[in-house]
Order: structure tokens, then sequence, then C-alpha cells
């Protein structure tokens, strides 16, 4: 799976790409995100004295131990 920063990344160059060659802001379409990722860092919830349900640890793209 490709990662979802370089996915964005690579639509905000394009964006300053646009804008860099004369392209008004404001007449740039706005793009919403295709792709999400859920990541769980059950060190820092139990840090924050929170419990993290198992139905969301295993719905988690990424589990951070």
């Amino acid at each position: 799976m490709e990662s979802i920063w370089r996915i964005s990344f690579g639509r905000t160059g394009q964006y300053v790409d646009r804008i860099l060659r004369g392209a008004k802001p404001a007449d740039l379409p706005v793009q919403l995100p295709t792709k999400f990722e859920l990541i769980v860092n059950v060190k820092t919830a139990k840090a924050l004295g929170l419990d993290v349900p198992a139905a969301i640890l295993l719905r988690a793209d990424r589990v951070i131990e």
C-alpha cells in the first residue's frame, strides 16, 4: 500500500506547481482525501489512561505498541 503521506505530498506538489505557473489558488478545485489510515498508539493511550477497544485495534491499519 502506498503511503498516505506520499500521496498527500504529491498532491501538494501538484498544487504548488500549478500556482507557480500562474494559476490562481481560488480557481483550483478542492480535493478531498480518498484514502484514510488509522494508526493507534497503544502505549500513549495507556499513558493517558485510555483503553482502546479491541474493535478499534482490529480495524487499525497499524498498531504501535
